[in-house]
């Protein structure tokens, strides 16, 4: 699958949140009070975050980024310039395979200390963001083994 496949959505209609079709978070007003970034597909990050928010209050942990718009080099860069400016070293994406997380894989090559968590899920960043004092690599443990135990299925 090429880079320009895992961009299939462009377009405003992909984001509602934004006017332009770009919805990159604007990195240069994040607070440097957020430990963690989400990125994902259309409004996944935002709207995730919200569901955080909305549950504990605690989605000003999280920096919302969308690949929407944006090439595989864009994307780098965008989640380079925001771990740069919030001190953040944990990123959550949506897919395994998608190109928020191929970017953090190429990045991550010369950031050691960036982890990278996949398939995030919502019972994974609420136990994330309930971890105020805890070293991100427990945390991040943490959150992944909560996000896991999450998922069931019932009626089968």
């Amino acid at each position: 699958m090429s880079d320009q496949d895992h961009h299939q959505d462009r377009g405003p209609a992909d984001n509602p949140g934004s006017d332009s079709g770009r919805s990159v978070v604007d990195t240069d007003a994040a607070d440097p009070a957020v430990r963690a970034i989400v990125a994902g597909h259309g409004a996944f990050a935002a709207g995730i975050i919200s569901a955080v928010e909305q549950i504990t209050g605690r989605g000003a942990v999280f920096l919302p980024i969308s690949n929407a718009g944006l090439c595989l080099d864009d994307i780098q860069g965008t989640l380079a310039q925001a771990l740069d400016k919030t001190g953040a070293r944990v990123i959550f994406t949506d897919l395994p395979a998608g190109s928020c997380t191929m970017a953090v894989r190429r990045m991550i090559r010369e950031r050691p200390g960036v982890l990278l968590v996949t398939g995030a899920n919502l019972s994974l960043l609420l136990d994330f963001a309930m971890q105020d004092d805890v070293e991100p690599a427990l945390a991040v443990q943490s959150a992944l083994d909560r996000g896991k135990a999450s998922m069931a299925v019932y009626g089968a």
